[in-house]
Parts: C-alpha cells; structure tokens; sequence
C-alpha cells in the first residue's frame, strides 16, 4: 500500500444518516487557509466519537 495523504483534524459535526451509519465532518467553511484539508466520511454506527474528537485521515492506493 502507498500512502497518498495523512492528517489530523477535530469532527466538527456528526450526522445521523440513517440506522446504519453517521457521518463525520470537518470542513473550512471560511476558507481563510486556501490549503486547509477537511473531510466528510460516512462510518458505521457504534464509533464512540463526539464532536471536538481529533482523528486522523489516512488515504492509502491499495
């Protein structure tokens, strides 16, 4: 595997999508910092995590 992106960002929002899954959010709604990287990922129900939690995205080509 090749690891194409790694950060770290707190979840700013978590909506409820269905009885499934939530989604996870952190975007730079004013974008002031042009470079700024955020995410918005669908995960399964169960995670534990709150808003404010820091995560760390990883993206890797497999």
């Amino acid at each position: 595997m090749t690891k194409v992106l790694e950060f770290e960002s707190a979840i700013e929002f978590i909506a409820n999508i269905n009885e499934h899954k939530d989604c996870l959010m952190s975007q730079d709604s004013n974008q002031e910092n042009p470079a700024a990287l955020w995410f918005n990922i669908d995960i399964p129900k169960g995670h534990l995590l709150k808003n404010g939690d820091r995560v760390r995205i990883t993206v890797e080509k497999l």
